[in-house]
């Protein structure tokens, strides 16, 4: 099972240990496209903060995440799972996971980000601003630009189970499963009962426990039909069809009458 996620707004410092090395990270087909993105970012708020702010899309009082980006190079690094912080991640909370759940998670959970491309959970990396929705002045839009490097990498990654999709719309715009790959992936949308809309707290809380239930439980289906059994096994209440056609990835919506 491969499961893929947002990363988080809101990061943890820095660690103290030692700075990043790109070439360590998972998926190293992504390597020259993280080099890109990484000189240009780097570049950029090191020279001009007001531009640099202007392109990320940061307020006054971010103003000092240029800063941190300028930095990005001998900032101390830490493992993505801990730097990744926010609703979603609080939810998972990986740092409780049993040995056995943390093992799995290293192994099936990919972070999108603006700035890596996707690392696994255990890659460590600085903390820093740089969402898919970003525009750099020479690489352009990067959720466009990550596609070609995501399209060669990605379907190795996704081995031949399951690929849970929980993304938001812009990271799922750097990379969309074709073909056979797509035929075994869903995506999940969290629904508030009573209204059945999307609310934003719902939706990203319930996707950490949906995640955190099924490395705890050692669940491991193997496509999107056996996800729908075991979700609903392990007590969520889910409305699921499958595609009209094949190769065409599943839509599974998950109601929640509240959460705690």
């Amino acid at each position: 099972m491969l499961v893929l996620l947002p990363p988080s707004e809101g990061k943890a410092a820095s660690g103290p240990g030692a700075p990043l090395k790109p070439e360590t990270l998972s998926l190293p087909g992504l390597t020259p496209a993280r080099e890109a993105v990484l000189a240009e970012l780097v570049e950029l708020c090191a020279a001009d903060e007001e531009k640099a702010r202007e392109v990320l899309g940061l307020s006054e009082g971010l103003r000092g995440e240029v800063a941190k980006n300028a930095e990005l190079r001998t900032a101390g690094a830490r493992p993505a799972g801990e730097v990744y912080t926010g609703v979603l991640y609080d939810a998972l909370d990986l740092a409780s996971l049993d040995p056995a759940a943390g093992e799995r998670a290293a192994r099936s959970l990919l972070v999108f980000s603006g700035l890596w491309g996707a690392v696994r959970v255990t890659d460590r990396i600085p903390s820093y601003r740089c969402s898919m929705g970003v525009k750099l002045p020479g690489l352009g839009a990067l959720g466009a630009f990550w596609r070609a490097s995501m399209a060669e990498v990605l379907p190795g990654a996704a081995g031949d189970g399951l690929v849970l999709d929980l993304r938001s719309a812009a990271y799922a715009a750097a990379w969309r499963p074709k073909g056979e790959v797509a035929g075994r992936t869903a995506s999940v949308r969290v629904l508030h009962a009573p209204t059945r809309k999307v609310v934003s707290h719902f939706n990203k809380a319930t996707k950490g426990r949906i995640v955190r239930s099924l490395l705890s439980s050692g669940s491991a289906p193997e496509g999107p039909a056996e996800l729908v059994e075991a979700l609903r096994d392990l007590g969520y209440v889910v409305e699921a069809e499958a595609p009209a056609k094949a190769g065409k990835p599943w839509s599974l919506d998950v109601l929640v009458e509240e959460v705690h």
